[in-house]
């Protein structure tokens, strides 16, 4: 592709490059009154609604999610966007439920949190299996999807990924919180915007919406291609062994709890709110965001396969997570081209930088200042700092072995990781805030009960598919292994549940001091109700998405 980007194209890149680290460099020069570790890790306390909704946006918007998300389109593979629909209202209950109490307590990590809540063994355990899973998983896979991106635009495997590594980690050491979220609302309009181009160039050469449906319906025809509604069909019968609609209504939420609400990585952006009302408006105006990859990445998708069908473009089915880059190097005129590259760098670097900065605050918070209580703010700062340079070095380091392992399938099982973790934890944190008689010990009971089951299921699984071990049809096993992934996240989180209240019933509640400010109070008169604009956001963003979930059904467009 790199041969086919123009003058101006390579200019348009070069000049996002140049003001990102411009922006970079300003947030480090503009500290808050406060300063120190509050200026470095939490941007100062001082952030508005609109950062804080782009940069909750643009973290969890990454490239592989883009490539992921339309080369399910490709497929006629739409209940993955339901992942993106169903955040949006998880992103009500962060802004509702979870934040208020986030920020009374003034935590910088959500282990910090659990240690409030709970105990200090709890506190090392989400904070080791945070970071092990930060560099194991996140940080791995985000610059693996980068490079990759760079190689659909001609340069090297290895050279992109170098300077996705090197300029992001440049802009998080010099700039911190500040500088990640202040880049990150930048990334996310061009994100945007680039996306928005290739959606709407796609469907003009196609000629249009209609057309695109009649292509989709005479393809279908031929054995192998999927029939037309499967392509706008959020919801599948509940024995469709990928995404039956019983594991995305019950058990997705369960993986967005863990992932929106309790997640070091995307709360530590409305930890640095000025206050509540910032922190919940930013959480719902990213809300309304997540609407968008429906029709900017799916969509994108289902265009670039009525394209292939009609000979305009040229990927593979077997690897149609190439079909956006491929429709970005044969409809956008030159200049449009440069941005939408731009996009989907914006959202590599966006993803990337917040997961050194969340790496680095925990490495920070819940290791180096629990171990030297004394150390002064500028010690910590600047341990931050180096503790993201050895997370750039690291993830260097580790491109080699995540290159190799890509070709088996044990990279795809450690992603899984996070999906078979996430239950025992949302649980905690969840029924944690709601019953004040759950206690430390149910916890950290509960915890390691939910990741023994789900490590347990992780390497039974890997071992199964690599065929080392045999499982036979009909055994304890084989049920166990047969469990769709959205059916075992509910049946983990259910286990969890259980094991959290049994064992707290047995033994006593924490000190009523403690949990004042962790817990919801009873008040002994009933509140008014103040009706807010906070609360009509809310009740427009639920209409919307019972609207997206209509449209893209058998009662909607998909009949």
């Amino acid at each position: 592709m790199l041969s086919t980007l123009s003058i101006l194209d390579i200019a348009i890149i070069l000049i996002y490059f140049g003001i990102i680290l411009w922006i970079a460099r300003w947030a480090s020069k503009n500290k808050s009154e406060s300063g120190g570790a509050v200026d470095y890790f939490l941007a100062g306390r001082n952030s508005g609604w609109l950062v804080i909704g782009a940069s909750l946006f643009a973290s969890n918007i990454g490239s592989e999610i883009i490539l992921g998300v339309s080369g399910a389109g490709a497929r006629g593979n739409m209940p993955m966007a339901n992942f993106e629909i169903i955040a949006s209202l998880v992103l009500i209950l962060l802004g509702w439920v979870f934040v208020p109490f986030y920020l009374r307590t003034g935590v910088y990590t959500m282990p910090e949190f659990l240690e409030k809540r709970y105990s200090k063994a709890c506190r090392s355990y989400l904070s080791v299996i945070s970071i092990l899973a930060y560099v194991i998983t996140k940080i791995s896979l985000i610059i693996f999807a980068g490079a990759l991106v760079f190689e659909t635009i001609g340069i090297p495997f290895w050279t992109g990924a170098i300077i996705t590594v090197v300029a992001t980690g440049f802009y998080t050491v010099l700039g911190g919180l500040k500088a990640v979220i202040y880049t990150d609302m930048v990334q996310a309009f061009i994100l945007l915007i680039g996306t928005i181009a290739v959606t709407a160039f796609g469907l003009y050469a196609l000629g249009g919406w209609n057309h695109m449906i009649d292509v989709i319906t005479t393809a279908s025809a031929h054995e192998g291609n999927p029939p037309t509604k499967q392509f706008f069909n959020l919801w599948r019968p509940m024995a469709d062994t990928e995404y039956p609609w019983t594991g995305m209504l019950f058990g997705a939420p369960i993986l967005g709890v863990w992932y929106w609400c309790t997640d070091q990585y995307i709360v530590q952006r409305t930890l640095s709110a000025k206050d509540v009302n910032n922190a919940r408006k930013g959480a719902l105006f990213a809300g309304y965001l997540k609407l968008l990859p429906v029709f900017i990445f799916f969509i994108p998708g289902v265009i670039a396969y009525a394209l292939l069908q009609e000979g305009a473009i040229d990927f593979s089915m077997e690897n149609a997570d190439q079909a956006l880059p491929a429709m970005i190097n044969g409809f956008l005129p030159s200049g449009l081209k440069g941005l939408a590259i731009a996009g989907l760098l914006a959202a590599l670097m966006s993803s990337l930088s917040s997961a050194f900065n969340s790496s680095s605050t925990l490495l920070t918070i819940d290791f180096y200042q629990k171990y030297k209580p004394m150390a002064t703010q500028k010690d910590l700062v600047s341990f931050g700092r180096i503790a993201t340079v050895v997370l750039v070095i690291v993830s260097l380091g580790w491109i080699p072995f995540m290159k190799s392992l890509m070709g088996g399938g044990i990279f795809h099982y450690l992603q899984s990781v996070q999906a078979y973790i996430s239950p025992p934890i949302a649980a905690v944190f969840l029924f944690g805030l709601f019953y004040k008689w759950i206690n430390a010990k149910g916890a950290i009971v509960s915890l390691w009960v939910g990741f023994a089951v789900g490590v347990f299921r992780l390497v039974a699984e890997f071992l199964s598919n690599e065929g080392t071990i045999q499982v036979n049809e009909g055994s304890f096993l084989g049920i166990f292994l047969g469990i769709n992934f959205l059916h075992f996240a509910l049946f983990l989180f259910i286990l969890c549940a259980v094991i959290l209240m049994v064992v707290s019933k047995m033994g006593q509640p924490q000190p009523v001091a403690m949990l004042e400010l962790v817990t919801f109070q009873r008040r002994s008169e009933r509140p008014k109700v103040k009706w807010s604009s906070d609360a009509t956001l809310t009740v427009i963003l639920i209409g919307l998405v019972l609207a997206l979930w209509w449209l893209f059904s058998t009662w909607g467009i998909a009949n």
